[in-house]
């Protein structure tokens, strides 16, 4: 009969020879892990620890068996990554140029809602006439229609000014899509020059905002009303003032490239 010293002895060698999920120690434990790598691997869209705990035993500690998932997929084809506060697999970052062909849909983004999702991320929450105030130019109802379709912003509420103008965040998608884990990964200025995205001659005093995607209202926010998500965006609002007649609808035509 086997010792309690040679069974352990036995199950820490073979941790060590396996290094994966199937040689964690306890049958118990082993169970809950393959639980949350057949969660993982199985959603279309990243899972939050809430969501993920909802489906083991009580009192479990989800975030201890997540980072134990975590490390037995570091080496692998596939890791578990953190995704816009959520996990998912995803390609290793050193085999993704063999899938890219596989993994790219390929569709045409304007330059006029390339610049509008920009202005969202960085100024969220926003109102259609204060991204055309930032542009110098209309915004077509176009243009955030592809991008409300696309999955990459939302209607978030409505702002206290006259009119009530709908504000406008990004989401969960536009940070699973550009590999964010939070909206305030997005590059700062002195990375933007760094990338060559900006002239080297920008006004001393030029500031990139400080983007927040929280999705609590702001004091100046109203909640949507029933209908809301389901009304065209309606209110052509005005063009601040010094702003020129431009108008970017004819960019719109294409789909977005996602």
């Amino acid at each position: 009969m086997m010792s309690d010293t040679e069974h352990d002895g036995d199950e820490n060698a073979e941790r060590a020879r396996g290094g994966n999920v199937m040689s964690l120690p306890s049958a118990e434990h082993r169970y809950e892990l393959r639980i949350l790598e057949a969660l993982l691997f199985a959603s279309a869209e990243p899972l939050g620890e809430a969501e993920l705990a909802a489906r083991l035993p009580e009192g479990r500690d989800i975030s201890a068996l997540i980072s134990e998932l975590q490390q037995a997929y570091a080496g692998r084809g596939v890791n578990l990554v953190h995704v816009a506060g959520k996990w998912a697999f995803r390609t290793a970052d050193d085999l993704a140029f063999l899938l890219r062909r596989e993994a790219t849909e390929h569709k045409k983004l304007s330059r006029a809602a390339l610049e509008t999702l920009a202005i969202i991320a960085y100024h969220q929450p926003v109102t259609r006439a204060e991204i055309e105030e930032v542009r110098g130019v209309s915004t077509s109802k176009g243009t955030l229609d592809v991008l409300l379709e696309a999955g990459w912003i939302r209607m978030r509420g409505r702002r206290r000014t006259p009119g009530r103008p709908v504000t406008y965040g990004t989401t969960e998608a536009f940070l699973d899509h550009f590999g964010l884990a939070e909206v305030r990964d997005l590059p700062g200025l002195e990375e933007l020059r760094g990338a060559g995205l900006l002239d080297s001659a920008v006004p001393i005093d030029f500031m990139v905002p400080a983007p927040d995607d929280n999705e609590d209202l702001k004091d100046d926010e109203d909640p949507l009303e029933t209908g809301d998500m389901f009304a065209d965006l309606e209110e052509d609002e005005p063009v601040a003032a010094g702003n020129g007649p431009g108008e970017d609808a004819g960019d719109d035509e294409g789909t977005t490239e996602r």
